[in-house]
This record gives structure tokens, C-alpha cells and sequence, in this order.
């Protein structure tokens, strides 16, 4: 497990911290020593095997913490909001670190996180959870194509409403090959009609690229269910927004007066 404050021992060297899981376990200390220097050189800290955690920086103690949760090589590494603590370039460093053991160690990472951005960054499937409980989860990809989803929501946030009631307001997920098309364009020219961007929000999921969209069509829906159509045809994933209730005016009465008491 890898923690979010580091849980180091500062009165041990780094190279003693990585080998105090093994020393439990009762391993050899020449077996404990040869195997901590190559975790620390596994996470670029080869240099600082005699260094104690008080000279290390934030994301320096960090790589400690996970060379240390890999010394019962485990097969799945648990990791406990690890970057919240960290600068923004530290924590992309970790993250990196985090997706190379996965891919070089065949390493299962749980990463439990309140930051979309790490989500986004390196996560290949998602869980949402609220009150203790599994909101939703399944592949960021199958999230962010899912109308509704929560978790879509939060990663590519995208607001806008409709200029007024004779209009239809879609949102548009795109993902793969879909993403690099003029697709807006060419539903504009073939249909020809004006079409207002009311929001976007893009970025690269897992090595794809990935985005969502806002935009307004004129006229009601029953007038744009062919363009729409078009829009899945293309491969996106295309959602109406319903229009939202207007707000009803709460009467207050009027404070009671001495008048109108009596």
C-alpha cells in the first residue's frame, strides 16, 4: 500500500525503509539489502539508498513509499491518494512511475482519488462511489460514451443552455478516430444550418483522445432528429438536454403587523 503522507520511518535511511516489509517476513538481510537497491533503482532512487526521508522532496519520499509497498511484490498495489500532497509536476512524475510498473510488472494499481486529472491521466477503468457505494463503473472509455454518466461529467465538465424554446441543445461524446473529424463542420454544410458551440471540454484518456461537446441546433427536436442521426451515424455519441423546468416564484406573506393582528 502506498500512502498519502508517506508513512516513512525518519529515523531509518531509505534503503532500511524499503527492507522493513521483508525484515518482518524474516528475509536474509544480504537477500533484504540486494533486493531494496534494486526497487530503489526500479523507482529512479538508486543515488539515495543512504539518505534519510528528511532530505528527500515530497515526490522523492513518495518513490520511497513505493519502492517499499513492492518489496512482498505484491499483485495488486494499493494506492491511497499518493499525489494528493504533491505539486502538480510531481504528481504527474508519480503517476508516470505508477503506469510503467504497471505495464513493466504486469502490476494491478488501485488508485483511490478525488482528482479527475489523475483519473484521466492514467486510470484504464473507473468507480464512483458516494455514501460507501459503487455509483457507477466499467471502462473510462464505456463512462465517458454512457448519457448520464456522473463520472463524464466530472471529467469533462461542459455547461451552456439553450438561447431560448425553439431550439435543441445535444451533447456530443467523441472518442477515437471520431475526434480528429470535422464532424461539426460537415453537419453545418450538409443540413445547412447554423450551429452554436455552447461548451467543449477535451484531452487524451489512457493514450485515446477524448472529448465532449455542447451545441445547439435550431429549432425543436422533432425539426433535428435527422441531423441528430447524422451525428450518430458518424460514430459519436449524441444525447438531447432537456430543457430545464422554470423556476416557480415562492410567495412570502407579508410580515404580521400590529394592525393586523388585532
Amino acid at each position: 500500500m502506498v500512502f498519502q503522507h508517506f508513512n516513512l520511518l525518519a529515523s531509518r535511511t531509505v534503503q532500511d525503509n524499503v527492507e522493513l516489509p521483508l525484515e518482518i517476513l524474516g528475509v536474509s538481510g544480504r537477500d533484504r539489502a540486494r533486493k531494496a537497491l534494486d526497487l530503489l533503482d526500479l523507482v529512479g532512487l538508486s543515488d539515495k539508498a543512504k539518505a534519510y526521508p528528511g532530505q528527500l522532496s515530497g515526490g522523492q519520499k513518495q518513490r520511497v513509499g513505493i519502492a517499499r509497498a513492492l518489496a512482498g511484490d505484491p499483485k495488486v498495489l494499493l494506492s491511497d491518494e499518493a499525489t494528493s500532497a504533491l505539486d502538480p509536476e510531481t504528481t504527474r512524475s508519480v503517476l508516470q512511475l505508477l503506469r510503467d510498473l504497471n505495464q513493466q510488472l504486469g502490476l494491478t494499481v488501485l488508485l483511490i482519488t478525488h482528482e479527475m486529472d489523475v483519473v484521466k491521466t492514467v486510470c484504464d477503468s473507473a468507480a464512483l462511489m458516494r455514501r460507501g457505494r459503487v455509483v457507477e463503473s466499467g471502462t473510462v472509455r464505456e463512462l465517458l460514451a454512457t448519457p448520464g454518466s456522473e463520472l463524464a461529467h466530472e471529467l469533462f465538465p461542459v455547461g451552456g443552455t439553450a438561447s431560448g424554446p425553439d431550439s435543441t441543445v445535444v451533447d456530443v461524446t467523441f472518442h477515437g478516430e471520431a475526434a480528429g473529424r470535422p464532424v461539426i463542420s460537415q453537419l453545418s454544410r450538409t443540413y445547412n444550418i447554423d450551429i452554436s458551440i455552447l461548451g467543449a471540454a477535451m484531452d487524451t484518456v489512457g493514450g485515446n483522445q477524448i472529448g465532449r461537446m455542447r451545441i445547439e441546433l435550431p429549432g425543436r427536436f422533432e425539426e433535428n432528429v435527422v441531423p441528430i442521426g447524422f451525428l450518430r451515424e458518424q460514430g459519436l455519441q449524441a444525447v438531447v438536454v432537456e430543457p430545464e423546468a422554470p423556476a416557480v416564484p415562492v410567495r412570502t406573506s407579508a410580515p404580521l403587523t400590529k394592525e393586523a393582528v388585532k
